[in-house]
């Protein structure tokens, strides 16, 4: 049997995270190292997870995207288990419900913008060892300059503006790591989950579910593994959902 896939996830303990963990340790082959920054509620998350008869194998690591010393161990901890990595979803955000001003926008900012980025650049020596490596950040389409423009947009209204400011930085990210790393055969997207049930707005249930509206997560999951199966390798690069691109 071939060596199998390896994945890690930062924040996965809950929301998209938890759901993108599920459904690519669906898949026989493939083995998915699900992070975060509290242990006792990502070792809850895997014994949920193991306890669901999935093909595929499972493992934790604490990382706090905050906190460069957790980045580091974390980075020392994959390569020397695998020595490699062949996929990083860069999921771990926060939407700060509790904060407001300056802090709020610290929150948001460290988490979503800073800490993707450090942990990507941390990463990057192991992803380059892979002979197929994805980097794939969380991304949102209300980080979406075209879309924020555009009246005739269903989310034109919605304000959260410290959060869509931070995933249009994020946006900005994930460009100039494709230009960086696309030459060395890495394959970088964007990608939207779309409005799914999360604790990024709070942990209440009317927060979780977006009054109603958010989606299941799962959803975008499976979204995920269609890049990780190489089926969207046509639009490595881009800002997409799991229907298509979206514009910057």
């Amino acid at each position: 049997m071939s060596q199998p896939t390896v994945i890690l996830i930062t924040g996965a303990n809950s929301g998209v995270g938890y759901a993108t963990a599920q459904t690519l340790a669906a898949h026989p082959n493939h083995h998915v190292i699900m992070t975060c920054r509290d242990l006792q509620k990502g070792e809850k998350a895997l014994t949920e997870l193991q306890s669901k008869g999935l093909k595929g194998t499972l493992s934790l690591i604490q990382l706090n995207v905050e906190d460069d010393t957790s980045i580091s161990k974390a980075v020392d901890t994959v390569n020397e288990q695998f020595n490699r990595l062949d996929v990083l979803v860069n999921n771990a955000g926060s939407a700060a419900p509790n904060s407001s001003g300056r802090a709020k926008l610290n929150v948001i900012f460290s988490t979503n913008v800073i800490g993707a980025s450090m942990v990507a650049e941390a990463f990057t020596p192991l992803l380059l060892k892979s002979e197929r490596p994805y980097l794939i950040q969380i991304s949102s389409g209300l980080g979406s300059l075209s879309l924020a423009n555009d009246p005739t947009c269903a989310h034109y209204t919605v304000p959260h503006d410290d959060y869509r400011t931070s995933k249009a930085a994020l946006n900005m990210m994930t460009v100039q790591l494709h230009k960086k790393l696309q030459g060395r055969g890495v394959r970088v997207f964007a990608f939207c989950p779309g409005l799914v049930r999360s604790n990024l707005r709070g942990e209440d249930e009317a927060s979780v579910s977006a009054y109603g509206a958010a989606g299941d997560p799962l959803e975008a999951g499976r979204g995920i593994l269609g890049i990780v199966l190489g089926e969207r390798d046509g639009d490595a690069g881009g800002f997409i959902n799991k229907d298509g691109r979206l514009p910057w």
